[in-house]
């Protein structure tokens, strides 16, 4: 049996989180999302960025790889069973390169200093709207607060909660932009199936 690719691609950033540790700053110095403009810490913005930075983690923070792990598992091995893992790989890519774009260009515009930007979230995001447009009405237990809702609304209040905190700044050093820009490039890719095709 073929090994699903939410499996690889959890082990994949395993291994990466492990060389993080190994590398003492150079895996994010070549590998981090960097900003366009002149940044503080010797980056530089790469055009593999736009994809690598996803595989990325903080090293001080082991809950950062766990918690995305664990919502990369949670709602990417459904998607990729429902649809296959071709589709999936598609959905998430494009949500991990579409966060990318997105915190790019969106915090300038509301005064963020420019920071490299590390972490899976943007694809998580992005799978969290798939499984929520593939399963509505299935349950959700979120950690906080800890009540089921059916997954549209739990996709709907979480990007409401990530534009008022990106809007207003709040919680610095999340990027929250990203994570609003991931379930957009998952918006697009899911419509994408739904249309019907030429006869």
């Amino acid at each position: 049996m073929r090994l699903p690719a939410v499996k690889i691609l959890i082990a994949l950033n395993v291994i990466v989180y492990l060389l993080q540790g190994i590398g003492g700053g150079a895996v994010e110095t070549a590998f981090a999302l960097w900003p366009l403009g002149p940044a503080d810490d010797g980056g530089a913005f790469h055009p593999w960025q736009l994809v690598t930075y996803a595989f990325l983690h903080d090293r001080d923070n082991v809950s950062h790889l766990l918690f995305n792990m664990l919502g990369l598992w949670m709602f990417g091995a459904q998607v990729e069973f429902e649809v296959g893992t071709r589709r999936f790989l598609a959905c998430y890519f494009a949500s991990v390169v579409s966060a990318a774009l997105s915190q790019l260009t969106v915090p300038t515009l509301f005064g963020e200093p420019p920071a490299p930007t590390i972490g899976a979230s943007g694809g998580v995001f992005g799978l969290l709207l798939a499984y929520a447009l593939l399963f509505p009405n299935r349950k959700v237990i979120p950690l906080i607060p800890p009540i089921p809702m059916p997954a549209w609304l739990f996709a709907t209040l979480y990007a409401a909660v990530e534009l008022v905190l990106g809007i207003t700044g709040r919680f610095a050093g999340v990027a929250h932009f990203a994570h609003l820009g991931g379930m957009i490039g998952s918006a697009v890719v899911v419509l994408q199936w739904r249309r019907p095709r030429p006869r």
